[in-house]
């Protein structure tokens, strides 16, 4: 029978402990939405509460009409940007674009023929239909298409593709951003994920646990306009941050000089 020295028992023993302990992960700290079929009561309300058009947002509205004549004095000219070149500007040739109309510091917008409205705290559906309202007194069955162009969101932190992504949805949830980003690495917080938002010119912020199904009843849920999302490491990366990256250089050295050592003690 082979024995081991007794100093070589208890690391043997620790290093096997830890390895059981290291492994161990329970289902609450990597499962996402734990007891969704409690939460889902009030996610209609906070849908809601999404995305609404603040000053300084630029907006794409189109008007059409079975008589489209009659709508195009409420369009703006359509443009031809363009390509190929750093000359953007009228062209015959090239893609069309949209003109888009600048929410103002008072939430206006100046809208052909019925000059100026307001757009600030409606969503896209409700200015459309406010438009469509007034442009009926003058087009019968009017078509409104209302358009957030500068929606974009910011992830950043430990998901596997962080950036600034543009949104085409008008409601557009942080899983979504998430997805977008590649999802949360191995190293990601999921109970503490940090969402950012400017109201009226503040900054406020949430922090969101993805393990709670109670997550969607959040006003955060539901991102707006230029949110950062933040997803923060673990204990163990920030932890490896502090971990000096030439450790191995200077342990091998230490190995050669060990080394060295014991062949001239010799």
């Amino acid at each position: 029978m082979i024995r081991f020295p007794k100093f070589f028992k208890f690391p043997a023993i620790v290093l096997f402990i830890l390895s059981l302990t290291s492994s161990c992960v329970s289902r609450e700290e990597i499962v996402y939405f734990q007891g969704l079929e409690k939460a889902e009561a009030v996610m209609d309300k906070q849908k809601e509460n999404s995305l609404k058009i603040k000053p300084n947002d630029l907006l794409t509205i189109s008007v059409s009409a079975a008589e489209q004549t009659a709508a195009l004095p409420f369009n703006l000219p359509v443009i031809g940007v363009s390509q190929g070149g750093s000359d953007m500007g009228m062209s015959v040739t090239g893609r069309q674009q949209l003109q888009t109309y600048l929410v103002e510091d008072n939430g206006k917008i100046d809208f052909p023929v019925l000059g100026n409205i307001v757009a600030e705290g409606h969503s896209q559906q409700e200015l459309a239909a406010k438009l469509k309202e007034k442009i009926r007194r003058y087009v019968q069955d009017p078509i409104v298409n209302v358009r957030l162009v500068n929606f974009q969101i910011s992830v950043l932190g430990e998901v596997n593709r962080p950036g600034t992504f543009d949104i085409q949805d008008a409601y557009f949830t942080l899983p979504q951003a998430l997805g977008m980003a590649g999802d949360l690495s191995i190293y990601g917080k999921r109970d503490n994920v940090l969402v950012m938002r400017e109201i009226n010119g503040v900054t406020t912020h949430a922090y969101l646990d993805l393990g709670d199904a109670n997550v969607i009843n959040s006003p955060y849920y539901y991102l707006q306009q230029n949110d950062v999302v933040y997803v923060e490491p673990n204990g163990p990366q920030r932890q490896s941050a502090s971990y000096n990256r030439n450790a191995g250089v200077y342990i091998s050295i230490a190995s050669v000089l060990v080394s060295v050592a014991v062949l001239l003690t010799r």
